[in-house]
């Protein structure tokens, strides 16, 4: 995969039209529609508002939920124009259509300096579906393609990939943001190089540990992933989370890392509690955990071996939490790990999702060098994936 690709600023945007894929899938009150967090549309004021002092004319278009197709008023992207409006403090043209009568009318009317925002993409089935005559409507409206929604670039949609076909493609300063960073951590990182996974399932991350194992110098693994590794290590890890299936995975991976000289942590102490509830009381543990218990975070020892394998690192990658998260007394492990990438002085880069979230919510997002915006993206870039809508850009 070659991360190497072109921005806005390699092209000339001067007067010309540009459909601009942003991510604006906020989310809503269910009463009222009313927008509950608009961190997505100020994320992407920056590519925005150089488009526009560039002179080029701004079609913006994005998906919010799922309609599957189908014209839904509660999926209306109508609140997302009138915020933006407010936030650019200029107005942002509504059309009541995607590729319509309305949208054409609107999109060859627009001037150098102006902006308007298409209705949701998912309304119509040919955008998930990548079909090309929508992406040619799409294409239609302008005369270059500017990609921004990283979240999205996992997907082979007629918005995020499908229109490269006939228009010259680039990447706005999200997506440029995401590719420099993350492409370079995986490409030529700085050393020692710590990638922290956690999350429930191995299977979830089997191809990024098979992916990292190549370029880390040491994983760690922690989450209710951990017990199935542990478990294959020989310990007892009484009702914890197990997947079965891949005990012999585990295996494998321990026995790579170890011809590899890569340094596999797995927690050595556990935070267990009888049953899977937020009132449970934590019971401390070591490697082995009785059987009438289950891992619900990782312990004391293991945050401390933890904590200093990152210390030393020169870059590192996280995706995925450490333990039960969303309950307070099995969070420690989680906000430790937290605390340790931001106090590293590393190149930290977390991958979205639940660790995006904890980070945020701990107050050290500003400590990180970079939170990925994509959730299910990140992790395959993560994978070494080619990725639909980054592979459709122009290289530079």
């Amino acid at each position: 995969m070659n991360y190497n690709k072109k921005t806005v600023k390699d092209i000339d945007v001067a007067g010309k039209k540009v459909l601009l894929r942003c991510d604006f899938n906020v989310p809503q009150d269910k009463a009222t529609g009313a927008i509950t967090d608009d961190k997505r549309i100020v994320a992407a004021l920056p590519t925005i508002q150089y488009l526009l002092e560039q002179n080029a004319a701004v079609i913006a278009c994005s998906h919010l939920g799922k309609p599957k197709g189908e014209w839904k008023q509660s999926l209306t992207l109508a609140p997302v124009a009138e915020r933006l409006s407010q936030l650019l403090g200029r107005e942002v043209i509504f059309a009541k259509d995607i590729v319509g009568e309305d949208a054409q009318a609107k999109a060859a009317a627009l001037q150098p300096g102006q902006i308007m925002l298409l209705e949701n993409l998912r309304f119509d089935k040919g955008e998930e579906k990548n079909d090309p005559i929508f992406a040619k409507k799409l294409a239609d409206l302008a005369e270059i393609y500017v990609s921004d929604a990283f979240g999205t670039v996992h997907r082979a949609h007629a918005s995020t990939a499908g229109v490269a076909a006939y228009l010259p493609a680039v990447s706005g300063f999200l997506i440029g943001k995401e590719l420099d960073i993350m492409g370079k951590a995986l490409d030529d990182p700085k050393r020692p190089f710590v990638a922290v996974l956690g999350g429930a399932k191995v299977s979830d991350k089997i191809n990024v540990i098979n992916n990292l194992l190549e370029k880390a110098d040491t994983i760690i693994i922690g989450g209710g992933m951990s017990y199935t590794f542990a478990k294959a290590n020989g310990h007892t890890i009484g009702k914890s989370l197990l997947e079965e299936d891949k005990l012999d995975y585990a295996k494998d991976m321990m026995q790579k890392a170890k011809d590899k000289g890569v340094n596999f942590l797995l927690p050595c102490d556990n935070l267990c509690a009888v049953e899977f509830s937020k009132d449970a009381q934590p019971v401390a543990v070591g490697e082995d955990i009785p059987a009438d218990l289950m891992g619900m975070d990782i312990g004391e020892k293991t945050i401390e071996a933890f904590s200093a394998a990152v210390k030393g690192a020169g870059t590192v990658v996280w995706n995925g939490p450490m333990g039960v998260f969303e309950f307070p007394a099995f969070a420690e492990g989680t906000k430790a790990m937290a605390k340790a990438l931001a106090e590293s002085g590393a190149i930290t880069i977390v991958g979205g999702g639940d660790s995006a979230a904890a980070v945020e919510q701990l107050g050290y997002a500003d400590k990180m060098t970079h939170i990925s915006t994509g959730g299910g993206a990140s992790l395959e870039f993560l994978e070494g994936k080619e990725l639909p809508g980054v592979a459709c850009l122009l290289d530079k």
